[in-house]
């Protein structure tokens, strides 16, 4: 089989070129795609083809694809966490430093100077105080959630000779063996913020993480503290930010979110979405995407998704693959044996994973898949979709 992928967006060429053609059709105007790949483009005003069986988003952030929409389709959305994360770690340290020494404000101030070389040196000796800032040796950066980003942070923060706080309560193994050793760990989320003079956000925008950083938290913090969020705007209360920066509780304000309510604050540094704007990570996650995309159309495998559990089974040898999104009910496998058993087929291996309503079910069996079977398969009450590789 020959799959169709439609890329909304300019994806990396490097990424494209782990689709060989001869398996792959790649383009920005194919109609009934198997599969979409989106950087930053909003799909959920997009009306998408029963053709598609997966979604990839070449960046970590999934807000602008309707993942329970999909969900409930049975197509999983995968992404690309850990491949930007260089790139939004060295930006938040840039903005961390941007902050600290003033250096915005600053360079504002020389660029509005007027006059001949001796009075632009006076009004620099008689200006220079205004912009006195803090060295970073012995501040404590406060990291709220310690994903594939957080803990970049928190690493390079703590070889800068930072004391750094870590707080994320969900954190998974792969990442607290990536963390530093030097890095604690905050009680809760009023302890991180009482003890930080610096504080950065990595967490996803949902309903739990809306407002996370908010007046009541802001107060905790030491006066003169300084807020990074290269996260999203909504995990942050921005009319908060600007009364604690108007009282001179807060110093600065760093993020990657413009917008009228703070982008003209002579406090606020507000950039335009550039966390994962470099060549190196649009090239990292495209090619994470395409290698995800592509295990998961020619195998079944399911890694990096944000909706379904993660499930990869080795291919058993001259078998044939059934993969079945489902939604997490009991006896679904029972059931789904009975129809092979009934067709005469045998299991040469199968896993089932399950993440919260939803799960994930691979079989290899002896033999080949008519369509009859998939058919009878697709009817079992909570499948949400099932295909034959």
């Amino acid at each position: 089989m020959r799959y169709r992928i439609l890329t909304i967006n300019n994806i990396s060429p490097r990424g494209l070129a782990r689709l060989p053609a001869e398996r792959f059709e790649v383009g920005a105007a194919l109609g009934d795609p198997h599969a979409v790949m989106v950087r930053s483009a909003d799909l959920h005003a997009l009306e998408l083809p029963d053709s598609l069986l997966a979604v990839g988003r070449a960046g970590a952030g999934v807000n602008n694809i309707p993942v329970a929409a999909l969900s409930r389709r049975g197509v999983p959305v995968f992404n690309a966490p850990g491949a930007n994360a260089n790139a939004v770690k060295e930006l938040v340290l840039a903005g961390l430093l941007l902050a600290a020494r003033n250096v915005c404000q600053a360079w504002a101030f020389t660029r509005a100077l007027s006059g001949d070389d001796a009075a632009l040196e006076r009004a620099v000796e008689d200006n220079k105080r205004k912009f006195v800032g803090f060295e970073l040796p012995g501040r404590t950066l406060g990291v709220i959630g310690l994903g594939a980003v957080g803990v970049e942070v928190a690493n390079a923060a703590l070889a800068l000779g930072m004391r750094v706080l870590g707080y994320d309560p969900q954190i998974t193994v792969q990442r607290a063996w990536q963390l530093a050793a030097g890095v604690e760990q905050a009680l809760s989320l009023e302890d991180l913020f009482a003890r930080a003079n610096v504080l950065s956000v990595h967490v996803p925008a949902n309903e739990q993480t809306r407002g996370i950083v908010n007046g009541a938290r802001l107060a905790l913090m030491k006066k003169g503290g300084v807020i990074l969020n290269f996260a999203r705007a909504a995990v942050v209360e921005t009319p908060a930010i600007v009364r604690a920066l108007d009282t001179e509780h807060l110093l600065a304000y760093v993020c990657d979110f413009p917008s009228t309510a703070i982008k003209d604050h002579p406090r606020i540094i507000a950039l335009p979405h550039l966390g994962a704007s470099t060549g190196e990570a649009e090239e990292n996650c495209a090619i994470m995407v395409a290698e995800t995309l592509r295990d998961f159309l020619e195998n079944g495998n399911v890694r990096h998704c944000v909706n379904f559990p993660e499930a990869v089974l080795p291919r058993a040898p001259r078998t044939t693959r059934l993969a079945i999104a489902n939604s997490n009910v009991p006896n679904m496998v029972g059931q789904i044996s009975t129809c092979l058993a009934a067709a005469g087929l045998n299991i040469a291996d199968l896993l089932n994973k399950s993440r919260g309503e939803l799960a994930y079910t691979l079989i290899d069996a002896d033999g080949a898949v008519s369509e009859d079977l998939l058919a009878r398969v697709t009817r079992i009450e909570g499948v949400l979709a099932a295909r034959v590789l």
